[in-house]
């Protein structure tokens, strides 16, 4: 597949999860009690030292990838502290390009549905959270497995003052922003626009193919 090929997605849901509401009321209203993970605890631990020496804003990218969208929101905040998160080690220390090379940002290997916990229990002072074109899970039984579907959601819209996701399936964004709404968060989406740099390879390959990117941002 060449770069500007990238395959719209194909979905066999006609519009917003038919159980989508009683998904998120469930989890709502039941704690999740998963184990945190040993590897994610020892993560954590480690990068909860930085965060708490650090006098600034925290910025929080999630499902960062190989980190080209952790160092360019660190280059475009220079005064943040920037933590990319993800839960493939092969990913997150695969090279990127040196013009994206900065300082204030690391990139952590660990699971977010356990990360997002600890992050919640320990209070990070998170000014933004960003989700960048998170695995959708298009097929309808495979709800559960997007982050609004997910039993950690409640934790998702607890971190931060500021949540931002981006998506080329827009129906992704739609549940999440239904989603935020059961737990009474008003949140806007709007067009990405192919005039500012492509935070991640992702979006840039969507891009190339003529795909409209998406994002939902939330005030929370």
């Amino acid at each position: 597949m060449s770069f500007g090929d990238s395959k719209a997605i194909i979905t066999n849901q006609p519009g917003i999860h038919e159980n989508l509401a009683d998904i998120v009321n469930t989890h709502l209203t039941h704690e999740f009690k998963k184990p945190i993970s040993a590897h994610t605890k020892q993560a954590f631990e480690e990068i909860d030292r930085l965060v708490k020496e650090f006098d600034g804003p925290i910025i929080l990218d999630s499902c960062c990838g190989v980190g080209q969208s952790s160092r360019i929101i660190a280059k475009q905040n220079p005064k943040a502290l920037v933590i990319g998160v993800d839960k493939s080690d092969n990913r997150i220390t695969r090279n990127v390009e040196e013009k994206w090379q900065v300082d204030n940002f690391h990139l952590v290997r660990a699971d977010l549905n356990d990360f997002y916990r600890l992050v919640y229990a320990a209070n990070w002072p998170v000014d933004k959270h960003y989700i960048l074109y998170p695995n959708p899970w298009p097929k309808a039984k495979h709800v559960k497995r997007r982050w609004h579907g997910s039993a950690v959601f409640p934790y998702i819209f607890k971190i931060g003052k500021v949540l931002e996701l981006r998506s080329n399936w827009r129906l992704y964004l739609e549940e999440f922003q239904a989603a935020l709404a059961i737990a009474n968060i008003d949140s806007v989406l709007n067009e990405v626009s192919t005039d500012e740099e492509a935070l991640t390879p992702f979006e840039a390959k969507y891009q190339a193919s003529g795909q409209q990117c998406w994002s939902l941002s939330a005030k929370l």
